[in-house]
Parts: C-alpha cells; sequence; structure tokens
C-alpha cells in the first residue's frame, strides 16, 4: 500500500503560513463512509448527486459579486516575501463554515440511505452546487435519487483537453493595451481560473519579479496553495495566486498514475501551463526551443493573476466529478473568468444538451457572475460538431493568425520543393543518401528500419557529412515513431542534415514546423515526396551485376524554416475546429442558439511549456511549445476578457460577451472575407467564405471589445426561462436548480444575445433584441441583409440613444419559400461617433406556407 502525502499550504491575512497535513491512501485502502476500494463492489461506478437546497453562491448571485464581494481595488497587504499569499479575511471563514456544515450533511445523508452499506464519498460539492461525488452501486444510486432531499443523480462521464506574435496580430500593443496604460497593468487586479492539466510554477511566464511596479493579490481572491513535493512551498506567488488538483473520480478506477500525472497542480503534460500563459503570461519573455530564437512571448492579460484547478491528467483526460469539483472550488476562491480548454467526450444524453453536471455548474458561476470561456472543440469540420453547447458559456473555435513558418530543400536538378521544420538551413548541396541504402551488415530485419529510429542499424561511413532521408509513415503520427528520435540518429552517424518524405499512406494529416538542431525539413506531400524520391533513384549508380550502390548521385540543400513568414490571407477557420449549428439534443436537433461565439488565433500558437511535459514528445524539454487547436483559441480571448473586465468592473458576464462578440471582424487582414477551410485532407485547397456556424460572430477584435458602444444584456433569470421553455424539461431545472418553472419560458431565439438563431422560421416571427448605451450619446442607423429564403425588416431604422440609455429593436422574419439549408444574414448598427455593432442571423428551417392547408 502507497501513501502519497500532500501538504495543502493555507495564506492568512497575517504575515505567516500555517499547514495542513493530508495524507491519500492511493492504490491501497481507501477508507471514507464504511468504504474500502480494495473491497469495492464490481459494478460501484461514480455519481453526481444534487441536493434540493440551495448553494451558497445562490444566497448572494451576480449583483453581490459584482458590487461588493468582487472589487478590483487592491492594496498591498503582504510583507514584500513572494512566496507567501496573503489571503483576505472577509466572508472566506464563512465560507469555510458553510463548506465544513454542508459536508456534514451530505455525511449524514449518506449515512441514513446506505445504512452499514459501503460506499465512497469523493467530494462536498457546495458552493455552485450543493451536492456531492459518490462511488455506489447503481441499486444504492436508487436508493438516493428515492430520497426527497434529493434532486438529481447523474453518472459521471469523460472530458478530454480540446504566442509570440498573436498579441502583435490583434492589435495589442497600440490598441487595447494601450487603452489599459500599457502591458504592464494590462489584466492587473483580474483572477482567470484555469481547469487544465495543471502549471509549472518555475517557468518564467508566471514569475512576479516585478520590483518596479507594485502587484498585489487582488483582495477578492481568496484561493490557497497546494504544497508537495512535486510542488513545493513558495511555488505560488503574486502572480500564481492559487494551485489545487482534482483526481478523486480517477482514482476510484484505478487508472492514476502517480508517477505520470503527478498527485498535484504540476503539469505532466504541458497543456495548462501553455494555455495559462497564452490568457496570462508575463510580457517579453524569450522563446528559446532547440537552440533558435523565435521572438517574445506574451500572454493577452500579462498583468492578470493565474489560478490553476489540475482536473485534467496527461495518461487518461479526466472526469466531470473532479471538473465540478475543480469549478466548485474556482468559483468559491473568487476567480474573474473561468477558462476551459476541455470538451465532453460524448454528447451529454437526456431532454437538452445544457442539462449535464458540468454545464449547470458553470450556469450557477455565471450567476456568481464569473465569465465563462470553453473551446468549442476540435471535431469539426462537419455541421454539429461543437461540443460547447450553453448560451451562458463563451465558445471559441480557432483560426489562423498570420505567422508561418516554412523551409524548402532545393534539388540538383532545380527543382523546389517546399516544406516544414522549425529547422536551419544548410550553408550548399550536400549528398542525399536513402536510411534504408545504408544499413549496416548486422541491421535487423526491420520492416520501419527506413523511419532512422535506431543509429546502430546505420553505416555512419555512408552518412556522414551528408543528407540523410527517412521515411515519414503512420507510426510517427500514432506517436510509435518520433521526429526528435531521427534526429538523434541523424546527430549520432553525423549527417549534415536530415529530410523526411512522407509515406502514401499517411493521408490528410497535417504536420505542425517540428523543431530540429540539425538542419532539416519534413515533405507533408506525399506527391512531393514522390518528385524527391524520382530524383534520387535516377541519381544512383548501381553494379550491374550485384545491384549495389556504387554512388549516391543526388544531391540538395535545405533553406532555413527559423524565420517567420506572414500570411496574407489570415484569419481563416480551421479544419479541425468545431462548427454549429447547435445541437440541442443527442437527437441533433437545432438549437436557437449560435455556436461557436465567435473564433480566435489557435493554430501554430508559441506558449509556454511545462518542464515535465509529455503531451508533445518533440517539445519535450524545452520552455516553449507550439500547438494548435480550440484549446489555444480560449484562453486567448480568456486573456481579452481580463482586460473588458478590468475596464468596467461592473460589467455582467453576458456584456462581457456582448462586447466581444458585437465588435468581432468579417473579414481578414487585407479586407477578403473571412475563409472556411472544409476538409481535413487538403485543407487550405478546400476553403470557401466562412459562416456564422463557422466562426460565429466573427474574428475576435481585441481593441474594438474595449469600446463596444451597445452592448447586449442577459441574465440568470433569462437562461432559467429559457430552460424551462424546452419540452418537457421542468423535472430537469428542478433537479438541477432546485427551482420550479413558473409561467414565464422564453425559446433560444429570444434570449437577448447578440446574435439571432432561428432553427424553424414557420413563415413569419417577430424577435427583439434590446440593447444599452455604455458609450457617450451617439445617433445609430440600422442596415440588414437578410438570409436566404427570407425577408426581414429591422424597427425602428434610425434612432438615438443618450448614455446609460436602452433601446428595443424588432426584427421580423419573413419566410419567402420553403428550404431546409441553413442561410445566414446580418444586421449593422452604425453610430455617428464611429461604433459598429454586428448582430449575424442564422435560419435554418424555412417553411413560407401550409402544405396540409394548401
Amino acid at each position: 500500500m502507497g501513501a502519497y502525502r500532500m501538504w495543502v499550504e493555507l495564506k492568512m491575512e497575517k504575515d505567516f503560513t500555517f499547514k495542513l497535513l493530508f495524507v491519500v491512501l492511493f492504490l491501497g485502502v481507501f477508507v471514507a463512509g464504511g468504504f474500502c476500494l480494495e473491497d469495492a463492489d464490481s459494478d460501484a461506478v461514480v455519481y453526481i448527486v444534487t441536493l434540493k437546497q440551495a448553494p451558497v453562491s445562490h444566497l448572494y448571485g451576480e449583483e453581490f459579486r459584482v458590487k461588493g464581494h468582487h472589487h478590483h481595488n487592491s492594496k498591498n497587504r503582504g510583507s514584500g516575501n513572494v512566496s507567501r499569499l496573503d489571503k483576505p479575511s472577509h466572508i472566506s471563514h464563512k465560507h469555510a463554515h458553510n463548506a465544513s456544515s454542508t459536508s456534514r450533511m451530505h455525511n449524514s445523508l449518506l449515512r441514513k440511505v446506505l445504512r452499514g452499506e459501503k460506499y465512497l464519498k469523493l467530494y462536498s460539492y457546495h458552493y455552485l452546487i450543493n451536492g456531492f461525488a459518490v462511488l455506489v452501486t447503481p441499486q444504492q444510486a436508487f436508493k438516493l435519487a428515492n430520497r426527497r432531499e434529493v434532486s438529481n443523480v447523474a453518472l459521471d462521464f469523460s472530458v478530454r483537453t480540446a504566442t509570440t506574435h498573436t498579441p502583435q496580430f490583434l492589435g495589442l500593443p497600440l490598441g487595447a493595451w494601450a487603452q489599459e496604460g500599457g502591458y504592464e497593468t494590462a489584466g492587473e487586479g483580474i483572477v482567470i481560473g484555469f481547469i487544465d492539466t495543471g502549471i509549472d510554477p518555475t517557468h518564467p511566464s508566471f514569475s512576479d519579479n516585478t520590483p518596479e511596479r507594485h502587484y498585489p493579490v487582488p483582495q477578492h481572491f481568496s484561493g490557497i496553495c497546494e504544497v508537495t513535493r512535486d510542488f513545493p512551498s513558495g511555488s505560488c506567488n503574486r502572480k500564481l495566486v492559487g494551485a489545487r488538483h482534482f483526481a478523486a473520480s480517477a482514482i476510484t478506477r484505478g487508472i492514476f498514475n502517480t508517477s505520470q500525472d503527478y498527485a498535484s497542480p504540476f503539469d505532466g503534460d504541458g497543456h495548462g501551463t501553455h494555455t495559462a500563459s497564452v490568457a496570462a503570461g508575463n510580457h517579453g519573455i524569450s522563446v528559446v526551443v532547440a537552440g533558435h530564437h523565435f521572438g517574445d512571448a506574451s500572454g493577452m492579460a500579462p498583468r492578470a493573476h493565474i489560478a490553476v484547478y489540475k482536473a485534467l491528467y496527461k495518461s487518461f483526460g479526466g472526469f466531470a466529478a473532479d471538473v465540478v469539483a475543480a469549478i466548485d472550488q474556482a468559483a468559491q476562491d473568487g476567480v474573474d473568468i473561468i477558462n476551459l480548454s476541455i470538451t465532453p467526450n460524448r454528447r451529454p444524453p437526456g431532454v437538452a444538451t445544457f442539462f449535464n453536471p458540468i454545464d449547470m455548474a458553470l450556469l450557477s458561476a455565471v450567476k456568481a457572475g464569473i465569465f465563462v470561456v470553453q473551446a468549442a472543440g476540435n471535431t469539426g469540420p462537419s455541421p454539429k460538431s461543437v461540443s460547447s453547447f450553453s448560451p451562458w458559456i463563451f465558445t471559441v473555435g480557432a483560426s489562423t493568425h498570420d505567422r508561418v513558418y516554412s523551409n524548402s530543400i532545393v534539388l540538383g536538378n532545380n527543382i523546389t520543393i517546399p516544406g516544414v521544420g522549425l529547422a536551419p538551413g544548410t550553408d550548399s548541396m550536400y549528398t542525399l543518401v536513402m536510411a534504408s541504402h545504408a544499413l549496416n551488415d548486422t541491421a535487423a530485419n526491420d520492416m520501419y528500419v527506413g523511419e532512422c529510429q535506431d543509429a546502430c542499424s546505420f553505416n555512419q561511413t555512408l552518412v556522414q557529412g551528408n543528407l540523410l532521408v527517412c521515411s515519414y509513415s503512420v507510426r510517427f503520427v500514432l506517436g510509435l515513431s518520433t521526429i526528435k528520435q531521427a534526429l538523434e540518429t541523424a546527430k549520432n552517424l553525423s549527417a549534415a542534415g536530415v529530410v523526411f518524405c512522407m509515406d502514401p499512406f499517411v493521408i490528410g494529416f497535417q504536420i505542425n514546423p517540428t523543431p530540429m538542431r540539425l538542419p532539416g525539413i519534413i515533405i507533408p506531400s506525399a506527391n512531393d515526396s514522390k518528385i524527391l524520391l524520382q530524383y534520387y533513384n535516377s541519381s544512383l549508380d548501381q553494379d550491374e551485376v550485384t545491384k549495389k550502390i556504387t554512388r549516391f548521385g543526388a544531391v540538395a540543400s535545405i533553406s532555413g524554416g527559423l524565420k517567420a513568414n506572414f500570411s496574407l490571407s489570415a484569419p481563416n477557420v480551421m479544419f479541425y475546429s468545431a462548427r454549429g449549428p447547435d445541437p440541442e439534443d443527442s437527437f441533433l436537433d437545432d438549437a436557437d442558439i449560435l455556436k461557436p461565439n465567435l473564433v480566435a488565433p489557435g493554430n501554430l500558437i508559441w506558449a509556454a511549456w511545462s518542464s515535465g511535459g509529455m503531451d508533445s514528445v518533440e517539445f519535450e524539454g524545452e520552455d516553449f511549445a507550439m500547438m494548435s487547436g480550440t484549446s489555444m483559441a480560449a484562453p486567448h480571448v480568456a486573456g481579452l476578457a481580463a482586460l473588458i473586465k478590468q475596464k468596467f468592473p461592473n460589467l455582467s458576464t453576458a456584456a462581457i460577451g456582448s462586447a466581444l462578440s458585437t465588435t468581432a471582424s468579417l473579414s481578414d487582414k487585407y479586407g477578403g472575407p473571412i475563409l472556411a477551410q472544409r476538409s481535413y485532407a487538403n485543407p487550405d485547397s478546400n476553403q470557401s467564405p466562412a459562416t456564422p456556424f463557422d466562426m460565429g460572430c466573427g474574428f475576435v477584435n481585441a481593441t474594438a471589445a474595449l469600446d463596444p458602444g451597445l452592448i447586449f444584456d442577459t441574465g440568470y433569470s433569462d437562461y432559467m426561462s429559457f430552460l424551462c421553455g424546452i419540452n418537457g424539461s421542468a423535472p430537469m431545472v428542478r433537479n438541477y436548480t432546485g427551482e420550479s418553472c413558473g409561467a414565464s419560458t422564453m425559446s433560444g431565439t429570444d434570449l437577448n444575445l447578440p446574435s439571432i438563431t432561428i432553427s424553424k422560421l414557420n413563415q413569419s416571427r417577430t424577435v427583439q433584441r434590446t440593447l444599452k448605451n455604455i458609450a457617450a450619446n451617439e445617433t445609430y442607423v440600422v442596415g440588414w441583409s437578410a438570409p436566404y429564403g427570407a425577408s426581414i425588416k429591422v424597427t425602428p431604422a434610425r434612432f438615438f440613444i443618450a448614455c446609460g440609455q436602452q433601446q428595443v429593436l424588432n426584427v421580423d422574419f419573413n419566410a419567402t419559400m420553403n428550404n431546409s439549408s441553413p442561410s445566414f444574414g446580418r444586421i449593422g448598427l452604425f453610430g455617428n461617433q464611429g461604433h459598429v455593432i454586428n448582430i449575424p442571423l442564422s435560419v435554418i428551417v424555412k417553411i413560407s406556407y401550409n402544405t396540409t392547408n394548401s
């Protein structure tokens, strides 16, 4: 039986630290509530149980959080010791008391219902959800579900994880940062919580060593920093203000690997370190990878604070029970923004996708005034592939930015072939030697020897001083072979460089630039690889009798890939970025909600990497990594939301989302339409103009979002009316929120969102939107373009609105034909002070007349 000792470092208001020692027993007898893991019933699984009694946050809500508890006028309360976090005393003691009493109530209920039976309570949730996660049999779960105190019992489910130049591409230095007083203050006083794979606290992106500026921990934040062997005392500071980990659900399944997953906030994957630095990493951190300098990195809000809630792990991903515990704790600690670069592994079953433990916990977080950002998912480009569903969550898709790295190889016959590789070039022409032609006499009969994974297989005399040509097969895609190992082989053989030719069986796989210390290139096209091999074979001299090669005649030079090129066409929506329309249920009925909300840079993003990061073997041991995915796009928006929150501390979560949405760009940086990649194979040659189901409201515009002019606001009661408007949802609403549906309901179309989506337009419909002016007095003119198959009219077509006033727009839709293909339009509001508000329109099914009556 192995024991893991976890110190939790509690930072109090006085200048001292005290520690609580918890002993968590792994891989042995884990006893709680009369249950031993080693005696567990084989059919016991984890359930998330919600009680009817309201959680703590529902007693206060967003108004209390914004106006009282959650202010941002921090002051220094510390002694200057940067390894200590001075915690505010207000309301945290009250929360601790509530947590303790709630946990005792949960224990009492379990003992009463499961008298004498075995069970294991994993978590007590009390801040956003009043409930607990428990390992029980289905029969025991049924007993719990029948108790009058219990409102809902849900089966736990699995989840998965879904920048040197992007600040410039987004215009931050002369735009949003300038408005906030420069990068030195951008995001100050705002705490971003990351539900991810943890963080490497030693990375310079998270240092608080800024002696030139006062940098206090925000008073409204009351989180703690776990202290373990992997995450020692002093790991947290005034930048990284909190760190915890959550793994109880994973441990009960017996899949937690302590040597690989780290039972601490330390990041053994790399993903969490990367996302945290994209949003809030320090400014001006030098990016050096494989000995090459690629510029200086900065987060979107470099002065914001980071709180880490590790609930995902390298070896297995994560589970909802752990994620909900992390969300609940983040909200209680006082984060302003939650970033979720994770998505569920499957679409939630039931009445509607919105009714799942994670989304409902996030609804309570939004009620408490926390802005929630989530990755759309990497399952594009097919329709309805989005994995972030609810209107209270801000969903972000991934786009390109205008920086690309590329290199090329020039053959001796003057043919130039493009490729990828973050590698230096050669100084002249070198002889090409195919790996399969350089084997030594003792080489094993290995069909994969051409992948250059073992230097012992090759004759160094043949390779030394030449370019080694290796095969890039599907084994590289699967991680069975690596570029890193092939480079090590080339180095050990004293090769001048290495060339990777694409196996023809690797179809449609996008290869990202890979760091190389040697001159090198990966040829990503099977056709281009064929051209190189044809030249190579035609240049060989062979003995006519023995067929042995007597001379390698092919030569080539490699141009370096260390210097960035800047594309004309950017941004483009990436093929993997998940698409709308938003699926309302497991039957893929369409919701009247626009998803994604917008797109942000997510492809080829440089950001911090964990010293223990194992997610990408090519970046192992490096301080930075270049990664792609909607996971990288979401923290861009989380950081920009921090800038908005800093400038407008009293804006609601919906208003922050509105500011980002209505100001989003609709064109690339040269004025052309934003394009969306439509195919996994050859995505650059399969593009067409992006629709709102590809890019939501458009591409995030950081500077404009700080001066939106008009905003759309939506509150918790509106989301409740929306949920109650779903057919058959009343029991689920009551189960998850403890509240009963009243007479007031609304469809998703009628939510006051900065978009209008109608899944089924039956002849005609009038939709209202209410706008509030948060800028100076202004006169607006309204223009619009109607979706194909429909006509629209917006009234008033012109209006004056004073600062702080509201204006209602009426939008009349009429179907002009019967059509079931999605079509799109737009409403534009143009102010005489320069504000422009865009509202995307999406109509799926159009019915212009009743076919039965006709």
